[in-house]
C-alpha cells in the first residue's frame, strides 16, 4: 500500500524566509443528519460560507517559514484559558463523501465524542495537516477506513478536559500532543483532530514541550514519529552517513535534526529546491544538494541510509553504500529499499520531548501557516501542491 506519511515544516523569518469507487455506505439515522444553513451571523462571525454539511452524531462507540529556535517562549499559560464544561456539540471539519477539498463542510453542531477509559477528552488548542489526511479524503484507503463521516485530523495539540477511569498519567488541565491514531492505515478515528474537541488514548499522547506553543507542538507529532522510526527500522547509528530525500518537508526537516542531535551521524546529506538550501544548512545538513540542477543519484559518495520522503525509489538505490539501507515513504520500492507505516506512541515523544526543549531539535511550519479554523480548505488545497515547507498547521481552533 502507499505510503502516505511525507509531512510539511515553521521557520522564523530572522533564521530563513523563501517567500517533506464507492463510497462507504452513511452511517444510520441516529448517527447522522443533514442541517440547513447557519444563520448569515454565525457565517460571518466565523467567515465560512456553507449552506448545507453533514452532521456527526455519536454513537455507542464514538475530532514567515520559522524555525521555532527559543526554548525561552512564553509560558503556555498565556494561551490557556480556564477550562469551561464540555458541551455536548461542537464546531468541526466533516466530510461524508470521498472527494476534493469540496467535500469538506463546516459543521457547527457536531456531538463531542464519548470518551473511552483508557482516553481523555481533548479541548483542541492547534491540530496539523499531513498529506495522509488528504489521502485519506480522497478514499485511498477506504478499505480500512473509519465509517463516514469523518472530522479529518491526525495531529493534536491541546488540554485535558476529561479522563477516562483507566488513565493514569494525565488529568484535566494538562497540556498535550500527539497523534490521535496508532495506525495512519487501519480504521483511524471518526472524529479526528479538526473540532473544538477528540477522544484518544493515553499511550498516544504526551505532555507538550513546555518551550513550544501550542502551534508549533501541533506540528511535531506524525513527522517526528515517521522520522524516528525510519530511521530505527533502517539500523541507523552513531558514526553513519545519510541522504534526506525532501529534506525540506515536514518529515525530512526532522530526519536531518533527529540524524544529526539524536543518532549521531557522521554527514547528513539533504536535497530541495534552490530557495531552501540555506533551511537545511540551518537544520544541521552538512551537505544541502539543489535537486534543480545536480542529480544525488551521481555523486560519488554513497551513504549508509538514504532515507526517501519524495518517491525516489529507483535513483535512492543508487546512492547507498553496499549493504546500506533505503527508507521509502512514498512512491515503488527498489531492493533494498523498504516501506513501512508508522506506529505512533506517545513514549517516542517523550522520548524526544528533552530535544526540543533544550532547542536540539526544532518545530518547522510553512510561512503561509498557521491557518485559522475557517481556512482548512485553503490549507488542504495548499498541502496538496506538495509545495508547502514543513508542516501545515491550524490554529487557533475556537
Amino acid at each position: 500500500m502507499e505510503a502516505l506519511l511525507t509531512t510539511t515544516t515553521q521557520f522564523t523569518a530572522a533564521h530563513y524566509h523563501p517567500l517533506s469507487s464507492t463510497s462507504r455506505p452513511p452511517l444510520p439515522p441516529h448517527h447522522i443528519r443533514s442541517f440547513l444553513s447557519f444563520s448569515s451571523t454565525l457565517a460571518a462571525a466565523a467567515d465560512i460560507k456553507t449552506s448545507s454539511t453533514t452532521r456527526l452524531r455519536r454513537n455507542s462507540s464514538p475530532l514567515p517559514l520559522r524555525v521555532s529556535a527559543n526554548s525561552q517562549a512564553a509560558p503556555a499559560s498565556v494561551e490557556t484559558s480556564t477550562i469551561s464544561p464540555t458541551p455536548s456539540e461542537m464546531k468541526a471539519w466533516v466530510y461524508g463523501e470521498y472527494g476534493g477539498v469540496d467535500v469538506l463542510k463546516f459543521d457547527p453542531k457536531v456531538s463531542v465524542p464519548d470518551v473511552k477509559e483508557d482516553q481523555v477528552l481533548i479541548k483542541v488548542v492547534a491540530a496539523a495537516l499531513n498529506p495522509v489526511d488528504g489521502k485519506r479524503r480522497q478514499g485511498k484507503f477506504k478499505a480500512t477506513d473509519s465509517p463516514l463521516p469523518t472530522v479529518p485530523g491526525y495531529d493534536v495539540a491541546g488540554i485535558v478536559v476529561k479522563a477516562g477511569s483507566q488513565v493514569q498519567s494525565l488529568k484535566e488541565g494538562d497540556e498535550v500532543y500527539g497523534n490521535i491514531n496508532e495506525k495512519a492505515l487501519e480504521n483511524p478515528k471518526q472524529f479526528g483532530s479538526f473540532a473544538e474537541y477528540t477522544a484518544v488514548e493515553e499511550k498516544l499522547l504526551a505532555p507538550k514541550p513546555k518551550n513550544l506553543d501550542f502551534a508549533q507542538a501541533a506540528s511535531l507529532p506524525l513527522a517526528v514519529e515517521t522520522a524516528y522510526e525510519g530511521l530505527e527500522r533502517s539500523g541507523f547509528s552513531a558514526g553513519k552517513s545519510i541522504l534526506v530525500l525532501g529534506g525540506a518537508g515536514g518529515v525530512g526537516t526532522l530526519v536531518i535534526q533527529l540524524a544529526k542531535q539524536v543518532f549521531g551521524a557522521s554527514k547528513v546529506a539533504a536535497t530541495s529546491s534552490t530557495g531552501k538550501l540555506e533551511l537545511l544548512k540551518s537544520l544541521g545538513a552538512d551537505l544541502a544538494i539543489d535537486y534543480t540542477k545536480e542529480n544525488f543519484e551521481d555523486l560519488p559518495e554513497k551513504f549508509d541510509v538514504v532515507f526517501d520522503a519524495v518517491g525516489q525509489g529507483d535513483k535512492s538505490v543508487k546512492a547507498v553504500k553496499e549493504g546500506g539501507s533505503v527508507v521509502v515513504l512514498t512512491g515503488a520500492v527498489t531492493p533494498p529499499g523498504f516501506r513501512f507505516v508508522v506506529t505512533s506512541n506517545g513514549s517516542v515523544l517523550k522520548k524526544l520531548n528533552p530535544y526540543f526543549e533544550s532547542g536540539k531539535v526544532k518545530p518547522v511550519i510553512d510561512p503561509k501557516g498557521p491557518f485559522p479554523f475557517s481556512q482548512v480548505v485553503e490549507a488542504f488545497s495548499y498541502i496538496e501542491t506538495g509545495r508547502a515547507t514543513g508542516k501545515v498547521v491550524i490554529h487557533p481552533i475556537p
